[in-house]
């Protein structure tokens, strides 16, 4: 089957929902229709260097060959950048297709997903300015620059907390850089390219369980020893690699301020609290097909073939 027939597919969703393995066994049951997939990270923090547990990213001989991208790809002092993002992801995107293969994204970054998915432009960045409101919060207080944003973006104010200082400048930025509110830059739902989203979806508690075992896991695998690393590298000072969860949480257990135990609950407890940020984010898109986790994987690979328009035949 001709795979420039077929749509960019993403598996998109909640972590510990099994977007990793899905995909895996997706790619692999299309290859033998004769479909060659490369899989694209859209983890934010999987672009990482050395966060490999803490990230669940998929260990190299765990990737059965298949080519995987945008793993790697940034320093721990380096900044994510959800446009650089895009602007990769999108040339890699090409780059697959012109191999005559079928890009699959794969990850829970919401935005990081819509912007490589919808047909969305990001406002650029002007360190002046940045550096001009830093300051101005730094003396003024948080709260008196989420009044600001509030006067001239209600919309953005409205769902950007004041704790949330990053984002708060940022929409700020966006206002003096463009005069557009940073609410208008998230446009309508319409994809850049034909795509396919399919989503694994578990009732919550069986979630929350797969959440604590995977944990577990990760502790035994050598979650602590990995942050331990990370740790003589700077981690507690970068610009973003420190926000990934559970890492804060390692970083209290070797400072000695937390327990195993506790650093366990915190993990879990967090991992908890993304899963329903993400639940909410990729429940208002439409489109997103999704599949029943406690059908198993082989039901949930053959109802993808089915949406993509391939029969047990071809």
């Amino acid at each position: 089957m001709d795979s420039s027939k077929l749509p960019l597919l993403a598996v998109v969703g909640l972590t510990a929902s099994g977007k990793s393995g899905f995909s895996l066994q997706l790619a692999a049951a299309l290859g033998e229709k004769g479909i060659t997939c490369e899989i694209i990270s859209a983890d934010a923090f999987q672009l990482y260097r050395g966060m490999d547990i803490g990230t669940a990213k998929i260990p190299v001989d765990e990737r059965r060959g298949i080519p995987h991208h945008l793993l790697d790809v940034l320093q721990l002092d380096e900044k994510a950048s959800v446009a650089d993002y895009q602007r990769s992801c999108r040339q890699i995107i090409e780059r697959i297709r012109a191999r005559k293969a079928l890009p699959i994204l794969v990850g829970g970054s919401g935005l990081y997903v819509r912007a490589v998915l919808d047909k969305i432009e990001f406002p650029g960045t002007d360190s002046a300015i940045r550096a001009q409101l830093e300051a101005q919060t730094a003396q003024l207080g948080i709260e008196k620059m989420h009044q600001r944003l509030a006067e001239v973006d209600p919309q953005s104010a409205a769902r950007i907390v004041p704790a949330n200082e990053r984002r708060v400048i940022r929409a700020l930025e966006v206002y003096e850089l463009t005069g557009r509110k940073f609410s208008a830059t998230m446009p309508r739902r319409e994809y850049f390219q034909p795509a396919l989203q399919l989503g694994i979806s578990w009732p919550l508690p069986v979630l929350d369980e797969r959440i604590a075992q995977r944990t577990t896991q990760m502790l035994a695998q050598g979650f602590i020893a990995e942050v331990a690393e990370l740790e003589k590298q700077g981690l507690a000072d970068t610009p973003t690699a420190c926000r990934a969860t559970g890492y804060q949480a390692v970083m209290d257990l070797l400072a000695g301020k937390i327990t195993r135990d506790e650093a366990a609950e915190q993990i879990a407890l967090q991992t908890r609290q993304l899963a329903r940020k993400q639940r909410k984010w990729f429940r208002k898109d439409p489109r997103i097909h999704w599949l029943d986790g406690e059908a198993g994987t082989s039901a949930n690979v053959k109802q993808a073939l089915t949406l993509l328009g391939i029969n047990e035949e071809q």
